[in-house]
């Protein structure tokens, strides 16, 4: 554990590091797009985060392999060179796209040869675990087809929710949590080494996002652009690939007195066919109701619109900042709700706290359309516009105006999140540099 720990300390430090001089550099290549008509930011912003992304992830895989304990990885296996090596090309067709705007066809056949280059260094799925029927062995042509769909599928997902900032980098970052612990236990629990390679995948993906994070959180100063959530998806279905098709579900099952058993008393014998779904099941959802939006409206599904689900957050009356955190909770509680009803699988308490927390992040969800009425004892402990005394003030202000001026007073006009002025900060500089580029038709 300490030595993956150094791994994710260092892989942090580095993207974090990197991301201050990549973004300089980004302003200078000029990787700053005009504002689109599904963008919720207002300024713009320069893009390649990717590139340090990148970075750590190379630092985080030189240290681990100078580490005594996890150098056994790159002596007994040739994912994490497999892995580089798919990263490095998706990596770079996602830099030429930040600055050229690369076709989508284009950059769908960049993720499966990526895919492809993987497969061919071995890392590639041998077999699938079904419950209560036992190991199902594929062939080298199934195999190959389902890992390169899962590649697409995954990194095309994360792509897609790579909407508002610290949105992508975060879901990933729980993700990935929520893999290391999975993988990690059966790693060092059950003694199966062939989850190394998944458990190393997930802690150097943790700190990539990490590092990321306090440069992209709102307001954002850098995106990763598509140099970066396409490698970062990349990753996130590496490890899933390895744990899914490289560790043989009979060995855990020899630990649960049978197979029929273990699908009752020890429910990780097939956690590595559901776990790779639910950690990335928000972002899955997301990528097939806009598939189904676009072809139900007679659109190309790589077609760009302002229906995905940060943006209907939005038009429920969600900030920027509390859309971001309610799509963490509700990652957070599928990915983390799997992986402890993996280990306790016997109890209902498991089902009882993710139900409740259901119900919460329900009524989280629809809160804007209603404005809680707070008692006076409690006001304290609520926002100012929650409060009592704050909405008799400002009703005394607006009668006040009113009977000064003799005419109705003006509204105020609501600033959306993200607009220059309410953070005092910008992507590049002072305003006035740019042109007015607020001619799409955005809501926000």
């Amino acid at each position: 554990m300490r030595e993956y720990l150094l791994t994710l300390c260092v892989t942090v430090a580095v993207t974090y590091l990197l991301t201050g001089p990549v973004r300089k550099f980004a302003i200078a290549a000029g990787a700053m797009p005009e504002i689109r008509a599904r963008d919720v930011h207002r300024e713009p912003t320069p893009r390649l985060g990717g590139i340090a992304m990148f970075g750590g992830l190379c630092a985080g895989l030189l240290v681990a392999d100078h580490l005594r304990n996890l150098n056994g990885v790159f002596e007994l296996s040739n994912e994490p060179r497999a892995l580089l090596s798919g990263a490095a090309l998706i990596w770079l067709v996602g830099v030429l796209d930040d600055k050229f705007e690369i076709d989508a066809l284009i950059k769908l056949g960049a993720q499966m040869i990526s895919a492809g280059v993987m497969v061919m260094q071995g890392l590639t799925i041998l077999w699938i675990p079904v419950p209560f029927f036992g190991t199902v062995s594929l062939t080298q042509w199934q195999g190959n087809l389902l890992t390169v769909a899962l590649v697409v599928v995954t990194i095309n997902a994360v792509n897609f929710v790579d909407g508002l900032d610290g949105l992508a980098a975060g879901m990933v970052c729980i993700a990935a949590a929520a893999f290391f612990l999975y993988s990690y236990r059966i790693w060092f629990g059950y003694g199966i080494e062939a989850a190394a390679p998944a458990t190393l995948f997930a802690a150097i993906l943790m700190g990539m996002c990490l590092g990321f994070l306090p440069h992209n959180m709102h307001p954002a100063r850098i995106f990763m652009g598509d140099s970066g959530s396409m490698l970062i998806g990349l990753v996130l279905a590496a490890a899933a690939i390895s744990i899914t098709g490289q560790v043989d579900p009979d060995a855990l099952a020899l630990y649960a007195q049978g197979e029929r058993n273990a699908t009752h008393a020890m429910l990780p014998v097939f956690i590595p066919l559901i776990l790779p779904l639910t950690i990335i099941a928000i972002p899955m959802a997301d990528l097939i109701l806009a598939i189904v939006r676009r072809t139900w409206k007679g659109q190309s599904p790589f077609a760009a619109d302002r229906g995905h689900l940060h943006h209907r957050l939005l038009e429920l009356g969600h900030s920027h900042s509390r859309a971001v955190l309610i799509m963490y909770f509700w990652s957070g509680l599928i990915a983390f709700g799997t992986v402890a009803y993996s280990v306790h699988s016997a109890t209902m308490w498991i089902v009882a706290a993710i139900a409740a927390l259901s119900a919460v992040g329900l009524i989280l969800l629809l809160l804007p359309r209603f404005t809680p009425r707070t008692p006076r004892w409690a006001e304290g402990l609520v926002p100012p516009r929650y409060r009592h005394a704050a909405r008799a003030a400002e009703a005394a202000a607006e009668a006040a105006a009113l009977d000064a001026s003799g005419a109705e007073p003006e509204p105020v006009r609501p600033i959306a999140a993200g607009v220059s002025g309410v953070n005092g900060a910008t992507a590049v500089g002072p305003r006035s540099r740019f042109p007015d580029r607020r001619k799409a038709e955005s809501t926000r």
